[in-house]
């Protein structure tokens, strides 16, 4: 992996909210089709990170490079070509109530300049995306009128149309059941091997990174395996713990697994 191209960097990264750091010196590189696992307790800063991957938060100080550009001094103009190259699935979705399914996830497409998607090709762009997570027919729907799994689905075909080679996600899990929250991870681990993308979740469910770590996506079968079954492993995952704004771990998740730190310890289930 350490030959592969840096997609994502944060160098020493301080963000501060009325004087108290949301981030303290966080540094850390995603490569090329990497999987990051990040995890911390509530107002550890995992959304305040993501968010400043987008460029949506300024850091005080350090740092924050995507696809080699330095975003820390970037206009919000210039920033829209960088964001067209990245998709974000915020907390419970997000999704604009007052719009279908069809138009909210034609919304990159239609309002990311930087995309270059001609109008003729936008609904083909869709319904691809939306069968991608199984959502075909829920076009002309509201999201009022689907499930919360299915709003994360429509929230997640949102999210990959522009086919960005970035993917962050914000606790795609969150208050959904386990099966629930196992076809939510079985879709990103579908665009991840499918698209190539690198890949950054925030979870707090560590059966959620264990998935990322060890499975990959069969597209002969059209689900998931383990990832060490065959010729093809599944791409590299580090694990990223968040502790008051600081990264107190990065590693693999034997490392993390063996980590004796007793607030690291608070994340980590033994696996079966």
């Amino acid at each position: 992996m350490a030959d592969l191209p840096v997609i994502l960097r944060f160098d020493r990264v301080t963000v501060s909210f009325d004087g108290v750091a949301a981030l303290e010196a966080v540094s850390f590189e995603a490569r090329e089709g990497e999987s990051r696992v990040i995890m911390g307790a509530a107002g550890s800063g995992k959304t305040v990170l993501l968010k400043t991957a987008l460029g949506l938060v300024k850091p005080d100080s350090g740092k924050v490079f995507a696809f080699g550009k330095d975003l820390t001094g970037m206009r919000e103009k210039e920033l829209f070509e960088i964001r067209s190259r990245m998709g974000m699935l915020f907390q419970e979705s997000a999704l604009f109530d007052s719009l279908t399914i069809e138009e909210n996830v034609a919304y990159p497409l239609l309002n990311q300049k930087a995309v270059h998607c001609p109008k003729r090709e936008v609904h083909a762009r869709v319904e691809q995306a939306l069968e991608f997570v199984e959502l075909a027919g829920t076009l002309a729907k509201f999201p009022s009128e689907l499930s919360g799994g299915m709003r994360r689905r429509a929230a997640i075909a949102r999210a990959v149309v522009t086919e960005p080679p970035l993917v962050l996600y914000d606790s795609p899990t969150a208050g959904l059941d386990p099966i629930t929250a196992y076809t939510i991870m079985a879709l990103l681990i579908k665009e991840r091997d499918v698209s190539h993308t690198t890949t950054l979740m925030v979870t707090y469910r560590y059966q959620d990174g264990n998935l990322m770590a060890h499975f990959r996506y069969n597209s002969k079968q059209g689900g998931l395996e383990p990832a060490h079954n065959g010729a093809v492993q599944a791409p590299e995952t580090v694990f990223m713990v968040l502790h008051e704004g600081r990264l107190i771990f990065e590693g693999s998740q034997d490392r993390l697994e063996a980590s004796a730190d007793p607030y690291v310890r608070k994340f980590v289930k033994p696996r079966n």
